[in-house]
């Protein structure tokens, strides 16, 4: 008697181990409740916050955006980890400062989700000399 099911077979994501499971079914929550759900609005907040903070009094430069982009990214994270109860989420952050010059810039991404679990928020921020779009992505594990 395997207590492994065979890598993709058994629905859901593979190597679902019968010690997950009990007389009733499964232990797994495939599904994050309401309340724990990742709450784009919320997150797009927390985006705007941290970026008019910590970008109201730079001018930009090339070895600062390297630096900021990093320092912002970090402090995204650790502040959806701390603000928001999301234990089962895993966050993905991407920050991207540029000089502004007046030229468009074009900035798209793709993720391969479950669009009923996982979500993303993403804000902007400008002034006079640089441009910043930060994006958050909560990924739902299973």
């Amino acid at each position: 008697n395997d207590k492994t099911a065979p890598p993709g077979r058994g629905g859901g994501r593979a190597g679902c181990r019968s010690e997950d499971m009990t007389e009733e079914g499964s232990t797994h929550q495939l599904r994050p409740s309401f309340n724990e759900r990742f709450k784009a609005p919320a997150v797009k907040v927390l985006l705007g916050s941290v970026l008019s903070e910590r970008l109201a009094d730079k001018s930009y430069s090339a070895d600062g955006a390297a630096q900021w982009s990093k320092e912002i990214s970090d402090e995204i994270k650790s502040r959806l980890k701390a603000e928001f109860d999301l234990p089962r989420y895993k966050f993905v952050v991407q920050v991207l400062i540029g000089e502004q010059r007046g030229e468009g810039i074009r900035f798209a991404g793709r993720c391969l989700w479950d669009h009923n679990t996982d979500a993303f928020a993403e804000d902007s921020y400008r002034n006079d000399s640089l441009f910043c779009v930060a994006s958050a992505y909560g990924v739902y594990l299973y």
